[in-house]
């Protein structure tokens, strides 16, 4: 069984790509914090373009879309690129997005080229790709930046 915190039949068909060969929890599950909000590198908020009680940069868009996604993380010294290659010295994260292009996810490359998401309320994860979450409510990954690992 898949152990991120939903039942087996419930995980399958929200992350239909995750197993436990891809996928490997690395946190209980908490409501202290979101995908958005880890992958910008923070354990005490939500993140999320909306108001109270979430945090968003005061300078990004408060709406979500793409552009307020990349907007909030540009604040944080990430600029877009077109891959999601390891490359040595730089961070990584994919901002993910459903059918009519609103962002519904974000994750944050490893040092080692695997991945790492909060799903939700649910626990953190390593995966080992980008595709690993996507396909269920998700989506796919839209847009990708990266930034120097030592920050901006």
């Amino acid at each position: 069984m898949l152990d991120i915190g939903l039942d087996e039949l419930v995980a399958r068909q929200t992350f239909p790509q995750l197993t436990e060969q891809n996928c490997n929890p690395t946190s209980p599950a908490t409501d202290d914090y979101n995908c958005a909000a880890w992958a910008a590198g923070t354990t005490d908020n939500w993140w999320w373009p909306s108001e109270w009680p979430c945090y968003w940069p005061s300078t990004a868009p408060l709406e979500v879309t793409l552009q307020a996604f990349v907007a909030a993380y540009a604040t944080l010294g990430y600029l877009e690129c077109e891959n999601a290659d390891l490359e040595d010295g730089i961070e990584k994260i994919a901002i993910y997005a459903d059918a009519q292009q609103t962002p519904t996810h974000v994750a944050r490359q490893l040092v080692n080229g695997k991945w790492t998401s909060k799903l939700g309320e649910l626990k953190d994860i390593e995966h080992s790709t980008l595709q690993d979450i996507a396909n269920g409510i998700y989506g796919s990954p839209a847009k990708l930046m990266k930034r120097s690992r030592h920050g901006p």
